[in-house]
């Protein structure tokens, strides 16, 4: 066997240990968050109160199990959905910009949940269909309008940008025309919340990003196979027309399910894959440092939503907008740099 292979075997070793430890945190870092968010309330409830109204019912069972819990449930699995949708466009971009926030896939997931509100009757499965038709709809006029560069690159990052922006416009012309009533729910669901997320609201979300998340399971491989350029990919077999299509089904169902129920949260699509990336010290965008980064930053975000103006609770989206406004500017300012 030869040096360079002995070199790079343990460098792949080195690199997969440091995933698991890095992954192995970042769950210790969210069951902390979890237990936090359950002991948080009206009522501050001490672990051993939340422990007890968990596995052993109890005076608190109810408040902690059908109000608390939900929430952090629901902060922790739509915040590993957006991290998996941003790792899956930002690997078919090859670009850390590449998320569905950025590139419009948020704005037209939530077109499609505003027409399911203002022209049908907005229950939960018409939000969940019309928005992942939205997010669908708008994926396919950005690969129409980026066809050059098909699904990678900055050009359809530019293109997504400026589809982004006149479906913001689209957005608030349908919010204007609305009755007053809907046009004041679809303004404040627009900033993304979980306020008052209960289990019937979340149930099939979970089933349907569970779908999605073993679709990604799947494919995986060939994803990170892609990534790493067509040529190699197809040396390799990997069926890149087949597999773009079952990644931004993927992609957008993740993001899409999301805004169907808290509204668009952003920047956690953007910020969740590249910081798992750095953490790791991945050459790609892995899913799991992505999913689990995604979870702790979006759980983490609605903590503070509710700590900082308490009583009252801030939509999650604002804080989540702070701080990835912050990052994308640090973001930008690193890609200017390389150029």
């Amino acid at each position: 066997m030869s040096t360079v292979t002995l070199r790079a075997g343990r460098v792949l070793v080195a690199v997969e240990r440091r995933s698991t430890v890095v992954a192995a945190g970042l769950v210790a870092a969210a069951a902390a968050l979890a237990l936090l968010g359950l002991c948080h309330g009206q009522d501050w409830a001490t672990p051993t109160e939340v422990f007890d109204a968990l596995f052993r019912g109890g005076d608190a069972a109810v408040v902690i199990r059908e109000w608390r819990l939900p929430r952090v449930a629901a902060a922790l699995v739509f915040g590993a959905s957006l991290g998996l949708a941003g790792a899956v466009f930002q690997n078919l971009t090859r670009n850390p910009l590449g998320s569905p926030d950025v590139i419009g896939l948020d704005a037209g997931a939530y077109t499609g949940a505003l027409v399911a509100i203002t022209l049908l009757n907005g229950t939960a499965g018409q939000l969940a269909a019309g928005s992942v038709a939205g997010g669908l709809l708008a994926a396919a006029l950005i690969y129409v309008l980026s066809l050059d560069s098909g699904l990678s690159g900055l050009r359809l990052i530019v293109v997504g940008i400026a589809v982004n922006a006149m479906l913001t416009a689209l957005n608030s012309w349908i919010v204007l025309r609305a009755e007053i009533d809907v046009a004041l729910a679809a303004t404040g669901w627009n900033a993304g919340s979980l306020n008052g997320v209960d289990w019937s609201e979340v149930r099939l979300p979970f089933a349907v990003i569970g779908v999605f998340v073993l679709l990604l399971v799947v494919i995986s491989h060939a994803m990170h196979q892609a990534a790493l350029g067509d040529e190699i990919a197809r040396t390799t077999g990997v069926r890149l027309g087949r597999l773009r299509l079952l990644l931004v089904l993927a992609g957008v169902g993740c993001t899409a399910t999301v805004t169907a129920v808290a509204g668009p949260v952003v920047f956690i699509a953007l910020a969740a894959p590249q910081i798992g990336r750095r953490l790791a010290r991945a050459a790609g965008v892995p899913l799991v440092p992505a999913a689990l980064t995604g979870a702790v930053l979006l759980l983490a975000a609605d903590l503070v939503a509710q700590l900082l103006l308490a009583p009252v609770a801030l939509p999650v989206g604002v804080v989540t907008t702070v701080i990835g406004g912050g990052y994308l500017i640090w973001l930008l300012g690193m890609e200017v740099k390389r150029r």
